[in-house]
Order: C-alpha cells, then structure tokens, then sequence
C-alpha cells in the first residue's frame, strides 16, 4: 500500500506510545529502530484499503506484527507493551473521545454509508460491515463479515496474532467508558464478529 501521510501519521502515534513503553521496561534504543524498519516493509506489501474508515485498524495490526518481529518477545508480551502504551497517552485517550462522543446519533447517517460502501468490496483487504442501531440490549453494534486486520495478518503468514488485535477493542472500549459484549470474532473462527457497545451502568 502507500505509505500516505495518514499511514505515516498513524505509525509515528503507534511508535511515539510504544517507544515510551519499551523505554519504561528497559528495551535498548535498537529496538524501536527494528520494529520502525519492519513496518516500513509490511506496510510496502500491504494491499491497499483506501481510505478506509479502519486505517488506524489496519496500521495497528501492521504495527503489532512488526513489534512481534522486532522484540524478542512472546505475542502476549508485546500485546500489554502495546495496550499499556496506548493507555498511559494522554493524546490517545483525547482522541477516542467519551461515550457521548461514540454514540452521538449525528454519526448514524455517516455510519450507514459506510456500511453501504463496505459492501461493494472496492479494496480486498477492507472490513465488510453491518451497522446495528441501538434496541434496548445495547446503544450501537456492528456485525463485520470481514475483517483487515486478520486478513493483513494472514498475508503476513501469522494469523494467530489477529486476536491480540480483537483484545485492543476492549482496552478501546474501557477508555470511551463504554461496555464492549462480543460473542465471537473472525479471528477466532467465527462466521463473524459481533460487537455489541452500550453505555456503562
């Protein structure tokens, strides 16, 4: 894929949050640098997802599997550098916003567009998404049919570290203050994932 402001953007906030982790557990300087150069080459064998509402997805999970070639450590341990970075940011919690930010029914009308437009399949490696308005059981779902994160990881020949991708959703959801129910996702053999977000009591 090209490496586009916007994934050059999202890559240097991953990097910025994981830098300051490894340094906090004592990680050599050459590290970061490794993880940097093995990016670099997945993102240039990535296929293109456009300018999908999922980027930061889709560059996370390119970013997790470059840390998992770069570190010397098990999946799990690179999943808590990575979640821990992301929690101790303060420019990362800004940027998820709050739970009334996530639920604004304003957002609705852009939401189904999108699911619309995840239909045509214009970019192979791009989510396949149903939009769920709130029923009573929950305030927002999402049914993804397809998924870009396990689908860069099975190009990259590691499918088993999509999982540690779903987990991040609920470190994500926590931040918003919301509650996260999902009874299955693709990644684990699922048909699909189910996301189910409502408000915390």
């Amino acid at each position: 894929m090209e490496n586009t402001f916007s994934v050059k953007m999202i890559f240097h906030f991953y990097h910025s949050v994981v830098k300051a982790e490894l340094k906090r557990r004592g990680f050599p300087k050459e590290v970061a640098k490794k993880i940097e150069e093995e990016h670099g080459k997945i993102v240039a064998r990535a296929k293109d997802i456009g300018k999908s509402k999922l980027l930061s997805s889709y560059i996370m999970a390119s970013y997790y599997i470059a840390m998992n070639r770069s570190t010397g450590k098990s999946a799990e341990e690179n999943y808590e550098i990575f979640r821990d970075g992301l929690c101790a940011s303060k420019l990362f919690h800004k940027v998820m916003g709050d739970v009334d930010s996530y639920l604004d029914p304003k957002k609705m009308p852009g939401r189904l567009k999108w699911s619309e437009d995840s239909h045509k399949r214009l970019y192979e490696n791009d989510w396949v998404v149903d939009i769920l308005p709130g029923n009573g059981e929950y305030d927002l779902g999402y049914d993804y049919h397809e998924c870009g994160a396990c689908k860069l990881c099975k190009d990259e020949g590691c499918p088993e570290l999509a999982a540690y991708i779903c987990r991040m959703d609920f470190v994500l959801a926590d931040m918003m203050n919301m509650k996260l129910v999902r009874t299955g996702t693709i990644a684990e053999g699922a048909p699909y994932c189910d996301f189910r977000y409502s408000r915390k009591k």
